[in-house]
């Protein structure tokens, strides 16, 4: 039975290194070889295979550069030994939600969800501090980023702290990048080809962060960038221009893979342009017109040039040329979806487009590049509606924006990820949309849990209203609360509407399996400390939890249990891992409770192989643990490991 120690891979988020090493290696076995300190590019072998010109290391050439990109990117390839313990108690409908609200700094939580996540998330929806001097934009501690983190965040003793990044610190721009730069790299991995991501941005790092999203995901995949008009009138304060814009750019992951954008009609729309009514209405729903003749935006094409028969029997003949070839024109004619009209002894010719399309499905629109409203002050106005007419967000992103961005962004069964959550918004749009729209979206959002002081200015409605709620004073739990209030809310004025209301909470915390430090004072007690893998205080849940997550199974995985020769049993993905993780197991109870688990696995027929784990000090001797391998492994269950 193998011990998964603290270093091996199951105890650790994604290795992008290797898996980076593994592609080249796929690709040109000739360009890695055997290094000093394991694998290694050969550059002579590179220089080779894409030519010399395409190898540089020049210190001029074009790009987005600054000081600090290489350990940002160092960063974003250091996997994480951190994990994320379940917090039931703090959720909504924990055993059937498939949401996920994550408490934890999102450069370590994005690492941990690579192996769960990566390759299936539709759409990614962030608005990161927009760098205005009085946003904080924490330090990412290379060497160990869980303590820094508690530390930041006040849930251990240190002298780290959150800071603003003033324009004054010589670093403004630098600090952002580099806190921005890591997190992006790791989210595109999340993304599925067809994935999205949108990043809101004022004019403060609009230029920048456009930079860096060609980087990380190619110039390539940009798809728009939009203009939010996000208020009205004001001005009164301003030196020069009222500023009533801010900009989300959207990138695809591939974006030969993204579908064209469609917004579901707007009924006020259908109702103001689509008036026409003929013998079709019933099945194809109001009409409006269309020009049949292209005047422009198409290249001249002869095929397109050709006679259309009006009532009275004249040819007319386009200035320039049709939409449609002659067979599509006059296959539509004969079906009565032609259109005439004479003025000044001229004919033009016009087609009924029709409400609902040959797919039988209502005609949506594309979206403009131009979002007008819904405003921040629709925002504000939600937040006083749920939280008593206390403001303890400032300038939350409108649920309708939000759901907007959906619309097209998504789809109905698709993952939304949102790794700067704030108010909630995003999920409280994401249950919003799937109740108009029928839809079936999860959410995973995270959010730094950042202390709230009622002495700062800007902070003390919010920290007054955590006291009020008896919640410590975190924005991770005004997070919470007003998901549960939309819950509540979207429920009861949905009855009909059985979709998920509720969320999972998890918090990030250092991994339940001890790793051996370096610096020990008292070797004796390191030593009988470290006999037990396990950190004391652990739950079984927080093991079990950590096991999903670190073998790369969704955070919602159906999960069942049985007790077998007294012992709790878990059975995860419908056996694909298996888990005992009961504190004690005689030698008298391994027979009994080693063909419980193999006469269950033979029920679950899991379709791949089975993991079985077993919490290594639970056994009484190593014979114990040897017989439950040796049983297990002669029925079938050969990945037997231990923590």
């Amino acid at each position: 039975m193998q011990k998964i120690a603290a270093t091996a891979p199951e105890a650790q988020s994604a290795d992008l290194v290797a898996g980076n090493i593994a592609q080249l290696k796929d690709l040109f076995p000739e360009l890695v070889t055997e290094g000093p300190k394991g694998a290694a590019i050969n550059l002579d072998v590179l220089k080779a295979l894409v030519g010399d010109a395409m190898v540089t290391d020049a210190d001029e050439k074009y790009g987005l550069n600054w000081h600090g990109k290489r350990r940002a990117r160092q960063l974003a390839l250091t996997p994480s030994t951190g994990t994320l313990r379940p917090c039931p108690e703090e959720s909504v409908d924990w055993d059937s939600t498939q949401n996920l609200m994550i408490e934890g700094d999102n450069l370590e939580v994005l690492k941990l969800l690579q192996k769960s996540y990566a390759g299936k998330v539709k759409m990614i929806y962030i608005d990161p501090p927009y760098n205005t001097g009085k946003d904080f934009v924490y330090p990412d501690n290379f060497q160990d980023s869980i303590k820094n983190y508690l530390e930041l965040t006040r849930q251990v003793e240190g002298d780290r702290r959150i800071s603003s990044n003033t324009e004054t610190s010589g670093r403004f721009h630098t600090d952002w990048l580099s806190m921005i730069y890591p997190r992006l790299k790791l989210a595109q991995k999340l993304l599925a080809a067809d994935g999205v991501i949108f990043v809101s941005v004022d004019d403060a790092e609009q230029a920048s962060l456009r930079k860096c999203l060609d980087e990380v995901f190619g110039e390539e995949n940009f798809i728009e960038q939009f203009i939010w008009k996000k208020s009205y009138g004001g001005g009164a304060k301003e030196r020069y221009a009222v500023t009533q814009h801010e900009y989300c750019l959207m990138y695809a992951r591939d974006i030969e893979c993204v579908n064209p954008l469609w917004l579901s009609p707007d009924p006020e729309a259908a109702e103001r342009y689509y008036e026409g009514r003929d013998e079709h209405f019933e099945t194809k729903g109001p009409f409006r017109l269309k020009p049949l003749e292209a005047t422009k935006s198409m290249d001249r094409r002869e095929n397109l040039i050709y006679p259309v028969r009006a009532p009275d029997g004249t040819d007319i003949l386009p200035k320039r040329q049709w939409w449609w070839s002659r067979a599509r024109t006059e296959k539509v004619q004969s079906e009565g979806g032609l259109h005439f009209s004479k003025r000044a002894d001229e004919w033009s010719v016009s087609y009924k487009q029709y409400l609902i399309g040959e797919d039988g499905e209502k005609r949506g629109a594309k979206p403009f590049s131009i979002f007008d409203g819904p405003y921040t002050q629709h925002g504000t106005a939600e937040i006083r509606a749920m939280f008593e007419d206390e403001v303890v967000f400032s300038f939350p992103k409108p649920t309708k924006l939000l759901m907007k961005l959906l619309e097209f962004g998504s789809d109905k069964d698709s993952i939304v990820v949102d790794f700067f959550a704030g108010s909630g918004s995003l999920g409280d749009a994401v249950m919003a949309q799937n109740a108009q729209d029928g839809g079936n979206r999860r959410f995973v959002l995270v959010q730094l849990p950042e202390p709230l002081d009622t002495e700062a200015k800007e902070q003390s409605v919010a920290a007054t209203y955590c006291d009020k709620l008896q919640r410590p004073r975190r924005i991770t739990e005004l997070t919470k609360e007003r998901l549960r209030r939309a819950g509540k809310r979207l429920a009861a004025e949905n009855p009909m509407f059985a979709g998920d209301h509720g969320f999972r909470v998890f918090k990030l915390d250092g991994s339940s399996i001890r790793a051996w430090t370096q610096q020990v004072t008292d070797l004796t007690q390191a030593l009988l400390d470290h006999q037990d893998h396990l950190l004391p205080g652990r739950t079984e849940q927080d093991l079990l939890y950590e096991l999903l997550l670190k073998l790369g199974l969704d955070l919602c995985v159906p999960i069942q249990q049985q007790l077998i020769a007294g012992k709790c049993v878990h059975a995860v993905g419908a056996g694909v891992l298996l888990t005992c993780l009961a504190e004690s197991i005689t030698v008298a109870e391994v027979e009994q409770l080693a063909e419980g688990i193999v006469q269950w696995h033979q029920q679950l027929a899991p379709a791949g192989e089975t993991t079985c784990v077993f919490r290594d000090r639970a056994f009484a001797d190593d014979v114990a643990k040897t017989n439950m391998a040796a049983i297990l492994q002669q029925h079938g269950i050969q990945n037997v490991r231990s923590l």
